[in-house]
């Protein structure tokens, strides 16, 4: 068996509850072995100011360090008014600068968005694959993922508790190793 891909997972919520939080650590028992998951945090990222591209703070090193190091990137998004969250935003503008050295650049990645609403994120969905497509991040087209009624997603143990739904995530997980595995070659690492 070959070595697995790397994949940082950012998620959009800080909240330590959260669906998103939940739904990665689902992703991360479900993974295949072609990938090796892991949450990258984003909470402690200062908000992005150039004036401190020269001199980065501990958690800004460490942040792109680990983005940089993995092989691919998946987003794990709530939508916040039809969008993405300011600290999701906030993370893709830290790892894209100073200009030219963007973490970003060439790294396979995907997007799930997760919503207690019916429609499931789209919009935030949507908003992320445009600032990815700007940052060279190839994206995954298919499965698309939008997951509504997210309230309903876990049981007590907080697994996903429909089989359905338990089935096309793995589905999605396995499109997204073939996915790195066609992009890996053209990444800028």
């Amino acid at each position: 068996m070959s070595t697995p891909h790397n994949v940082a997972v950012v998620i959009g919520s800080l909240r330590k509850e959260s669906l998103n939080r939940k739904l990665a650590n689902s992703l991360i028992g479900m993974a295949p072995p072609a990938l090796k998951l892991a949450i990258v945090e984003i909470g402690d990222l200062p908000l992005f100011n150039q004036d401190h591209e020269a001199d980065p703070t501990p958690p800004v090193r460490e942040f792109k360090q680990k983005i940089a190091a993995a092989d691919a990137v998946l987003f794990i998004t709530p939508e916040y008014n039809r969008s993405v969250p300011g600290v999701l935003k906030n993370a893709l503008d830290v790892g894209s600068r100073p200009y030219g050295q963007s973490v970003w650049n060439g790294k396979p990645g995907a997007v799930i968005s997760l919503s207690p609403g019916a429609i499931g994120g789209f919009g935030a969905n949507h908003h992320l694959r445009q600032s990815l497509v700007f940052l060279n991040v190839p994206m995954m087209a298919q499965p698309e993922a939008y997951i509504g009624n997210g309230g309903q997603l876990f049981d007590a143990q907080g697994a996903i508790a429909a089989d359905n739904t338990r089935n096309f995530l793995k589905d999605f997980l396995d499109a997204f190793a073939r996915w790195i595995e066609r992009n890996a070659a053209t990444g800028a690492k």
